[in-house]
């Protein structure tokens, strides 16, 4: 009886592990953002000048399957905006306060971004460090998801990866208003942009084989 119930132990085993790899197979490896290598770099336009900063990334991985990207997705700490063009350390506050209040970001009630990948369309014939894929994915800004497609450098080798785009995202569709001519009129030289642009660098850690 003892050896019968053993063969079904192991048979359950190896059954389980069976189960476990072919979870795994099927979305291929995943492979962690290294936060402190990873980089995004704003930049918003109004008439007469733009202003540009750093944002944190939160997490985020990488999803790559026979040495393609087959997904992935990201988080942004709102919390972390800075300004990098104003010297003036009170106007320089000033600036960052107003992003992070509920004029534009939120960031008290919602204190992270998040975007996920839905597809990622390789680009044929594309030279090397031209855009070789084509992404498309869910992007939520102050609890808004909207679908935002743009092009990326993918370089995959093995265990390591590194996603470089820049990224167009019209701010209106996450209801940030202020200064938008889409929600106000007669803004003369006081209106902003409606798009705003996310430098991303998204390197992923060492992984062990």
């Amino acid at each position: 009886m003892k050896i019968k119930n053993y063969f079904f132990a192991v048979l359950a085993t190896l059954a389980f592990s069976s189960t476990q790899l072919a979870a795994q197979s099927s979305i291929g490896k995943l492979l962690t953002a290294d936060t402190r290598q990873s980089s995004l770099v704003w930049t918003g336009r109004k008439i007469g000048g733009d202003h540009t900063g750093n944002i944190s990334l939160a997490s985020g991985s990488l999803q790559v399957e026979k040495n393609k990207l087959i997904g992935g997705s990201f988080e942004i700490d709102m919390n972390s905006i800075t300004n990098t063009d104003i010297t003036n350390a009170e106007y320089n506050g000033k600036l960052v306060g107003h992003l992070k209040s509920d004029d534009f970001f939120g960031v008290e009630k919602h204190p992270k971004a998040v975007f996920k990948i839905t597809k990622a369309t390789p680009v044929a014939k594309a030279k090397a460090g031209e855009n070789n894929y084509q992404i498309t994915g869910d992007l939520t800004i102050k609890g808004k998801t909207e679908t935002i497609h743009f092009p990326a450098v993918v370089k995959l080798n093995g265990n390591a990866a590194e996603a470089v785009a820049k990224i167009v995202v019209d701010r209106s569709k996450f209801d940030v208003r202020y200064g938008s001519p889409s929600f106000f009129a007669d803004l003369g030289d006081k209106a902003i942009d409606n798009e705003f642009i996310i430098d991303l660098k998204l390197v992923t850690a060492a992984q062990a084989n």
